[in-house]
């Protein structure tokens, strides 16, 4: 697997605030810093529960904040390639959501 840093981000409540089915404002904060990661090299995958019409929205409300994504609800294609299929659970180095729960207080059980 290429070394790229992929980061899956989620929308509702991370890009838009959450306004479920409907679409919140801006959270310009997230927007900014992944935009940021994009410029520096990071692979960028929605990772969303919307499907649909649902999806279609959030995807159109991207485009229009010029957010554009390498995959949507799927691993990027050299991730696809080196498991030899799409596996249900996106592979990323970073997972960006507000229900995010920082553990770096909990220790490895060998340590």
């Amino acid at each position: 697997m290429d070394k790229m840093k992929i980061i899956a981000c989620d929308f509702d409540g991370t890009l838009a605030t959450n306004a479920w089915p409907d679409i919140g404002e801006p959270i310009f904060e997230t927007i900014i810093r992944l935009k940021q990661e994009q410029e520096n090299g990071a692979r960028i995958i929605l990772w969303t529960n919307r499907v649909g019409i649902p999806l279609q929205n959030a995807i159109d409300w991207c485009t229009n904040h010029n957010i554009q994504f390498d995959a949507i609800n799927e691993n990027l294609p050299n991730i696809i390639e080196s498991f030899g299929g799409d596996p249900r659970k996106i592979f990323a180095n970073e997972y960006w959501d507000d229900r995010m729960v920082f553990l770096s207080h909990l220790k490895h059980p060998d340590k």
